[in-house]
């Protein structure tokens, strides 16, 4: 083989380990773009052009949740100190949309005097063994970054739960000051009854057998509750949505409408409203979005 041959063969080679070990990821692309995803496996930031999800106006029946989330986003994003945030409760009552909305409500506030923006950065569940990598980038960045990980919960035997709680604990490396984790949940406690219930029964000491895992929930400043929707609550959805797309249905008619849609499964909620709005919509022919 000649010098040029094997140097190109060389080259080659370490083109491919280039591609294969992708340098660090830089925080540079953070002032681009308000959210992203982290790619644990990858390593990187992916940007997210458009955030799936409803304007705060959408969101019914939760006036003093919402208060409460904006009002702490608020604070973050002027610079002043503002507390983690865990949304659980009912299925299907908006909590991530409560994160996404009030993240986008707030930017928009701040752009319109001239404020800094904040990011949302949205990170798997299983991906928080990855929190260390992801708090060594967002370190290097003065933008305010909101973590978010939509339906956290854990299991018998995971482990995951330890990363976050030292980023919670706010240790020597814990979490950077221009950091903020969002959580929803559909458990209280993050974790279900019968895997508290065992601990207890097969500890030798009940209470320190569970205090770790159930502590978590109690290391997030605000803890809220969102709860299921009355039938009022449920219609106020509804009429919200249909004055949002300019459906024109008279509001008796969308009222049985909808109490119909929510007999037929069973539950009244955000998610349900939603549904059934797509659906009216369809009937209707007229396009979302």
């Amino acid at each position: 083989m000649t010098d040029h041959a094997l140097l190109s063969v060389l080259e080659r080679i370490a083109d491919s380990l280039e591609r294969m070990s992708p340098p660090p990821p830089s925080a540079d692309i953070l002032h681009k773009h308000d959210a992203f995803l982290w790619q644990a496996a990858l390593g990187v930031l992916t940007p997210v052009e458009k955030v799936s999800g409803v304007p705060l106006s959408l969101l019914q029946g939760v006036k003093r949740q919402m208060d409460q989330v904006m009002t702490n986003t608020r604070h973050f994003a002027e610079g002043f100190s503002a507390n983690n945030v865990m949304l659980w409760g009912a299925r299907g009552m908006g909590k991530s949309s409560l994160v996404k909305a009030s993240v986008a409500a707030v930017n928009e506030e701040q752009r319109a005097k001239g404020g800094g923006t904040l990011t949302l950065i949205e990170i798997q569940r299983d991906e928080l063994s990855s929190l260390p990598k992801l708090l060594a980038v967002l370190r290097t960045t003065k933008r305010r970054c909101i973590l978010f990980c939509d339906d956290l919960s854990f299991e018998s035997q995971d482990a995951d739960y330890k990363s976050l709680k030292s980023v919670l604990d706010g240790g020597i490396g814990g979490r950077p000051e221009n950091v903020l984790i969002y959580a929803t949940s559909n458990r209280r406690h993050l974790m279900p009854r019968d895997m508290i219930e065992n601990e207890t029964g097969s500890a030798i000491n009940p209470s320190e057998a569970i205090e770790e895992k159930v502590s978590l929930s109690d290391r997030f400043g605000l803890w809220i509750g969102l709860y299921g929707a009355t039938q009022d609550d449920y219609l106020a959805i509804v009429e919200a949505y249909a004055a949002y797309y300019k459906l024109p249905v008279p509001r008796d008619e969308l009222r049985r409408k909808a109490l119909q849609w929510a007999m037929a499964r069973g539950s009244r909620s955000g998610r349900v409203a939603s549904q059934f709005i797509s659906d009216l919509s369809a009937e209707l022919g007229i396009p979302q979005g």
